[in-house]
Parts: structure tokens; C-alpha cells; sequence
């Protein structure tokens, strides 16, 4: 049987409003009420419920910002890093609420929503949204808010935990001019977010500085569905002017240049030199095995979780940003351009 604080109450001869002092650890009540209260509750074996806590002091929950649906289908990124997420939560015992939304104004609506109605005590972001106007609006309620991500601007109440995808895409591009590879092309993601951004400047800047052509041709937009990645990989590998190598800045990219390679007829490496992020619940499949910065999914999960629990706790931090280490991984999907003879 359930028991409730109606029923302490009358076992302890007490009014309601004393057994729900007692429970919240009000001082405003005698000793002797409180001892009658606290006997009945052992008496009873009574479990106060998570939503009655609720009503007074919030609930033990946070909140996993996702994208729309239509930029993270196919992804296995996001439902990788949620699921690492909800395990540190369960530890914490926490209860994870996940929110997708049509648009940005939808999500900040959402996102102000559930923290007026103290539905939550802290926010984890999957992504970093380039226009930071998101941000700003929610920093004035107080609550800690750790974005997956890059973040521009200073707030009192916003972290970061990412990777530095600049470097990152730097140094994939620069690993295919070493291997030989001048004509490199690029696809990459819509620039609305901080990631999309960054990996496309890192490669841009390695071909800069090694004075070698961009050519607009060979960036693509490839867009965040299968078939528009799918239909940017098969332009670009059955163009007449074909580049070496490509780079692809995230899973999609990566699958839709092989899916498309092995439909035409083109080997890799032989054919076209490819490299890109991957994540380990795919790459293990990918053949010839790709040379990538593999995205370490668990410790940006750990990390976000974990910091978004110490501001939770109230404790102190050093700094806002926390950065988690990357490195190549060198496989054969890249050949080496040998040099031709004068």
C-alpha cells in the first residue's frame, strides 16, 4: 500500500502542513511534532514521490537540447552522446528530459518554459548555434547551461566542452598536401552552427597557407539529409574535373562519399584519396578503413555531464571552456600522389 502525508498526518495526530514542515526540513515546528511526524514516517515505510518534491523545490532533472529532426536524422552523434549522457544522469539520479523543436524561437519558448515551472536544474546543448542571441536570453535565469560546443560570447551562466574542430580540420587537410594531394575539395555541413563553421575555416586555412587554389566548384554545401549528401558526393566524384582527395566534415559526408564510390565504380584510395570525421559506431564498418579524427562521443558526453553537475552543486571552476583532446587516426583510405618527372 501507498502511503501519504495524509495518512502520516493522521497517525502522528498532526495537521498536513506540519508533516510537509517536517519533510522540508522547516525549523517553524516543535520539537515534540516533529518526533510524532518522523516516527510515523518510519511506522509507514513512507517514500515521498519525486513530483511532491517537486512542487516545492524542483525536480531532480535536466534538460538535453537536441536539433530538429532534420538536421541530426542519420547522425549517430546525437543519439550516441544522449545515451552517455543519460547514463552519468542515472548515477546522479537525475531524470533526463530530451527536447527537440522546429525552429530556434520554438526551442528558447521550450527552454524558458520548463525553467520557470522549476521542471529542471540545468540544460546540456548538443550544439552551438552560431547566432548566440539563444544564449544571451537564457543566461539571466540563473540556471547552468553546458553547450556541446564552441562558444563565442562571456556569460555567467554558459560552458563549453568541445574539441577544436578548427585545428582538427587543419590537420586532415594538411595530412592529404603531405601525401602529395593539391586538388582537395571539400563537403561540408550548413554553416548555422559554430562546428560547421570552424571545420570548413581549418580546411580553407591549411589550403591558404600552403598557397594552393579554392576553388568554389569543390565546396559544397551537402546539406544535413542522405540524399542531398548522397546527391553532392556523386556530382563531385563524376565530375569531369575531379579532384584527389576530399575532405568531409562529418559522418554523413564520410558514408555518402563511399556509398557513392562503390556505386560508380571509383576506388579509394586508388581513385580518390578520402578523409573526415568519424564516430566508432560506424567507422569500425567503413572499408578501406578511413583516416579521421575520430570524435571521442563518450568523453565529450562525460565531460558535458559532469561539469553541468558541479555547477548544479554550486562548485567552482577555473574556466568556462573545457577542451577534449583529438588525434589523427591513420588508416588507408589516403594514397600518396607520387611526383611526375620533368
Amino acid at each position: 500500500m501507498v502511503h501519504t502525508i495524509y495518512d502520516i498526518a493522521r497517525v502522528a495526530n498532526v495537521s498536513k502542513s506540519t508533516v510537509s514542515r517536517v519533510l522540508n526540513n522547516q525549523t517553524n515546528i516543535s520539537e515534540e511534532a516533529r518526533e510524532r511526524v518522523l516516527k510515523a514516517i518510519e511506522e509507514l515505510n513512507y517514500q515521498p514521490s519525486k513530483l511532491a518534491r517537486a512542487l516545492s523545490s524542483g525536480f531532480d532533472a535536466i534538460l538535453v537540447v537536441s536539433r530538429s529532426a532534420k538536421t541530426t536524422a542519420n547522425n549517430p552523434f546525437f543519439s550516441d552522446i544522449i545515451h552517455r549522457i543519460s547514463s552519468k544522469a542515472e548515477e546522479e539520479n537525475f531524470d533526463v528530459i530530451i527536447q527537440t523543436s522546429r525552429n530556434s524561437h520554438d526551442e528558447l519558448e521550450k527552454c524558458i518554459t520548463k525553467i520557470k515551472e522549476k521542471m529542471i536544474k540545468g540544460i546540456i546543448m548538443l550544439s552551438s548555434p552560431a547566432n548566440e542571441d539563444f544564449f544571451k536570453q537564457l543566461d539571466v535565469f540563473n540556471i547552468p547551461i553546458v553547450v556541446i560546443g564552441r562558444v563565442d560570447g562571456e556569460y555567467n551562466n554558459i560552458f563549453s566542452v568541445d574539441t577544436n574542430n578548427y585545428q582538427d580540420s587543419y590537420n586532415l587537410t594538411k595530412l592529404l598536401i603531405e601525401q602529395g594531394h593539391r586538388d582537395i575539395a571539400c563537403l561540408h555541413s550548413p554553416l548555422d552552427y559554430h562546428v560547421s563553421i570552424d571545420r570548413l575555416e581549418g580546411y580553407k586555412n591549411c589550403m591558404k597557407n600552403y598557397g594552393l587554389p579554392l576553388r568554389e566548384e569543390w565546396i559544397i554545401n551537402s546539406g544535413y539529409t542522405v540524399n542531398t549528401a548522397y546527391e553532392s558526393a556523386t556530382s563531385l566524384l563524376l565530375s569531369p574535373n575531379r579532384p584527389s582527395a576530399v575532405f568531409a566534415t562529418d559522418d554523413l559526408k564520410v558514408l555518402s562519399l563511399y556509398k557513392s564510390a562503390s556505386d560508380n565504380g571509383i576506388s579509394i584510395p586508388n581513385d580518390i584519396s578520402i578523409v573526415g570525421y568519424s564516430n566508432p559506431s560506424i567507422s569500425a564498418f567503413l572499408s578501406p578503413a578511413l583516416t579521421s579524427i575520430e570524435i571521442p562521443v563518450k568523453k565529450l558526453g562525460d565531460a558535458g555531464t559532469t561539469l553541468l553537475f558541479e555547477k548544479i552543486k554550486g562548485k567552482k571552476s577555473k574556466h568556462n571552456q573545457k577542451i577534449v583532446p583529438t588525434e589523427v587516426i591513420i588508416k588507408s583510405s589516403v594514397a600518396k600522389v607520387l611526383e611526375k618527372n620533368d
